[in-house]
């Protein structure tokens, strides 16, 4: 695999240099030795991949090497590299399409998880397509989300539909979308609240969002991004856990994977909650996001 741009070989640096390396350096060309799983078990649970993933791989990898029966340590990282790809890949294309009048995208996540930046890259990313793209400041719980997106937003070339802090949500969503028919926008992207003053009042909050654009757009929202902070390894998680429990999210973003070890995050989150990665944060800039790809992730972390 080459990559267009070094930007997700960059990003995966220290993910790479702390725990994959060592995990290459596992597999010379030399017998398979017991401790070998052992080995590698420890390390892939240290970069984050989880337990209930790891064993899962483990198992996978060596029922093939007996079933082949493959001798060479240097076997067993091909095999490895292929189940790590099988893992991670995706056979559902994103549903953002050209011919649609108006594409709306909610995006969820905690508060500081890179949500403002994400929405932003992403609106910079559309309109370099070809999208005119709009953004609806539904975090209307903090006046600083709305201040954060009306920057951000001006920064990415984006109309930004904002209300007063304290306002409802339901009704700067609404006017973002007649907004949008009005000037023939063909992008919604809606921030959302991070927290409210209990978990339930923030679902039932998204959950009247989702009915809003439900009614106002056909079959919206076409895509829910959950931003999930690779920083925070495992305890992205259990955040994912809580977010698609009440929400029909479609796809994760995972933001600031160059600011972490713990990449190997990415391999539970398909594995344990059955989302696909859809992009990943790769830097600050707003260029700085990548649309997923499995072959070009795991060769990164290998360092291929």
């Amino acid at each position: 695999m080459i990559f267009g741009t070094n930007k997700l070989w960059q990003s995966l640096e220290r993910t790479r240099n702390a725990f994959f390396g060592q995990i290459t350096g596992l597999f010379g060309n030399t017998e398979i030795k017991p401790e070998l799983w052992d080995d590698l078990e420890a390390l892939l649970i240290q970069a984050d991949v989880g337990v209930a993933t790891t064993e899962l791989l483990i198992k996978t990898v060596r029922e093939t090497v007996a079933r082949r029966g493959l001798t060479r340590a240097s076997d067993v990282q091909q095999v490895l590299r292929q189940e790590m790809i099988n893992l991670l890949q995706n056979s559902h294309a994103l549903n953002i399409h050209h011919h649609r009048l108006l594409n709306v995208v909610l995006v969820v996540g905690v508060n500081g998880s890179g949500k403002t930046t994400t929405i932003a890259k992403l609106a910079y990313r559309y309109r370099e397509q070809g999208y005119r793209v709009t953004l609806a400041a539904a975090d209307t719980f903090r006046a600083a989300a709305i201040s954060q997106l009306q920057l951000w937003g001006e920064r990415a070339g984006a109309t930004v539909i904002a209300h007063q802090p304290g306002a409802d949500p339901g009704a700067v969503v609404f006017d973002a979308i007649k907004s949008c028919q009005a000037r023939g926008a063909s992008l919604l992207i809606v921030d959302t609240a991070g927290r409210l003053h209990t978990k339930y009042n923030l679902m039932k909050e998204l959950e009247k969002l989702r009915v809003i654009m439900a009614r106002q757009v056909h079959e919206a929202p076409h895509e829910t991004f959950l931003v999930l902070d690779a920083t925070t390894g495992q305890n992205a998680i259990s955040q994912a856990r809580h977010f698609k429990e009440s929400v029909h999210v479609t796809g994760v973003v995972l933001a600031k994977l160059d600011g972490t070890a713990k990449g190997g995050v990415v391999f539970a989150i398909a594995r344990e909650l059955g989302l696909p990665v859809r992009f990943v944060g790769t830097g600050e800039q707003l260029s700085d996001l990548e649309e997923f790809d499995a072959e070009a992730f795991v060769d990164g972390l290998f360092g291929k």
